[in-house]
């Protein structure tokens, strides 16, 4: 679709357009120009070798008038349970019980629509042949996360390593689709009830960023199953977990921000090939008063002291 800029802006009313000359006909007319809708979308991801999508952003919204009367009933609920919230303490719970509480279990699997929580991806995002599902255990009672990992890459010409399977927690909205974090402050350490099959997982948690350019940051520890039917209690401290981004360890690492937390996720790239599965029971909070470690790191410093 070839339009000018003087037209392009007296139908639309756009002031900011991003233009590109077309490979196979070149033309200094500022006329014979294509209309580029890529530029305000460079950060999504897009899988070698697929079309770039152009569609107009209102082009990918879809009205249902249904949809949206359920939508504000359910945001406007949402908003009198935070008022009401706040007046009783933090998260509903009285101040005092708050402040005292020891343990906190974060999430539980007691049915399926508990596992709503829940988003469950792989490779085959990037053109790999790995995958993962999710499912109630026994009694309904335990989160089932099973598969088959892959470790060849797509023959898209472009991806060199494959085979990952990840799970993570959606992070909390309040009403009307705004952001909310996890306050973890006042533990120290996870605690998880799980049984796995031997294979080594990461545990990862994403926590806001000041900067936007630090989007990508994930704090990761290893999780290391035994295997066999015999279920594994483990506990791991906060102060153990490592700043990475994009699968990188940075060398300036700093401690986790417990009261900003957004998800919590499980990935497994150990590129052993063939089935997995890994049982979770709950994933629970705790302040654990025998731990004094801070950081497990070192912490670097621009400006020493003398």
């Amino acid at each position: 679709m070839a339009l000018s800029r003087t037209t392009f802006k007296t139908l639309f009313g756009i002031p900011r357009v991003i233009y590109r000359q077309p490979l196979s006909f070149p033309s200094t007319s500022p006329s014979s120009c294509i209309l580029s809708t890529r530029g305000a979308y460079e950060r999504d991801y897009r899988r070698p070798g697929q079309a770039p999508d152009t569609r107009w952003p209102w082009q990918k919204i879809r009205f249902d008038f249904s949809k949206g009367v359920e939508g504000i009933r359910k945001h406007f609920g949402l908003l009198k349970d935070e008022f009401v919230n706040r007046w009783t303490g933090p998260e509903g719970k009285p101040l005092i019980n708050h402040m005292l509480e020891q343990t906190q279990v974060q999430w539980e699997f007691r049915g399926p629509e508990s596992l709503n929580q829940w988003i469950v991806s792989s490779d085959q995002e990037i053109g790999g042949h790995s995958a993962a599902y999710i499912k109630t255990g026994r009694n309904n009672t335990t989160c089932f996360l099973y598969g088959m990992l892959c470790s060849t890459p797509p023959r898209d010409g472009e991806t060199r390593y494959s085979g990952y399977c990840t799970m993570r927690s959606k992070q909390p909205l309040g009403s009307f689709d705004r952001k909310k974090h996890y306050d973890w402050s006042n533990f120290n350490t996870l605690h998880m009830r799980i049984r796995g099959d031997g294979r080594p997982w990461m545990v990862n948690i994403s926590a806001e960023t000041y900067f936007s350019h630090q989007r990508d940051d994930i704090y990761s520890y290893f999780l290391y199953t035994r295997g066999g039917p015999y279920w594994q209690d483990v506990k791991i401290p906060f102060s153990k977990f490592f700043l990475s981004s994009r699968g990188r360890i940075q060398d300036d690492q700093h401690a986790l921000w417990l009261d900003k937390v957004n998800s919590i996720g499980f990935t497994l790239g150990d590129k052993a090939d063939g089935p997995f599965q890994l049982e979770i029971d709950f994933i629970a909070l705790c302040n654990d008063h025998a731990h004094t470690e801070e950081f497990a790191y070192e912490l670097y410093k621009r400006n020493p002291e003398v």
